[in-house]
């Protein structure tokens, strides 16, 4: 599985910004998709996921509200957009597929795109 992901760039706060990702290679129509990112200088963290038929989706607490977690499972494709941006959600985001949530709520996934830079300025 390949996942490029498009979309990232420079914002101003409480812009919005829209983050795609493109899979190719073994279908991943039913498997669970999501977003993770990783702060400079931060561990990288779970930001949103989505299960195969959209019924289920999960949001880290910081992101809940502004973000909005898509995909069209028949183009093996997923959406991230982020509205009223901060600071502090300046990080490379990246599209991963196949998660699993482990205990508390900590997440894993098999596959990841090689990241997109978002860069939210005050």
């Amino acid at each position: 599985v390949q996942l490029v992901e498009s979309g990232g760039g420079v914002v101003q706060v409480g812009d919005s910004l829209r983050l795609s990702c493109a899979s190719s290679g073994r279908s991943i129509g039913r498997s669970t998709v999501g977003w993770f990112r990783q702060a400079p200088g931060k561990e990288r963290e779970f930001v949103a996921s989505i299960n195969w038929v959209g019924a289920s989706r999960y949001y880290a607490e910081s992101v809940k509200g502004r973000f909005t977690i898509s995909r069209d499972s028949a183009k093996g494709t997923t959406s991230l957009e982020m509205n009223d941006l901060k600071a502090e959600d300046t990080a490379i985001y990246f599209c991963a597929a196949d998660l699993r949530r482990g205990s508390g709520n900590t997440w894993y996934a098999q596959y990841w795109g090689q990241g997109s830079q978002v860069t939210v300025s005050s």
